[in-house]
């Protein structure tokens, strides 16, 4: 669905992107890695956090 929107608000993209073609398939594997690597951290850090707690005390909690 996202790569579908790019496609269609292309000319607003254009004019944003200065020295680099809008359809360069870098930018796009890029800037899905970039989006990745932010989920899993977010994801990550409170399931470290998560996973200190013993399970009993975590379910015995009112």
């Amino acid at each position: 669905m996202g790569l579908l929107g790019s496609v269609a608000l292309l000319r607003l993209i254009s004019s944003q992107l200065y020295g680099v073609s809008a359809f360069d398939p870098s930018i796009y594997s890029l800037s899905a890695l970039l989006l990745l690597a932010v989920t899993l951290v977010a994801g990550d850090l409170p399931a470290r956090r998560a996973a200190r707690i013993d399970p009993i005390v975590a379910l015995r909690q009112d």
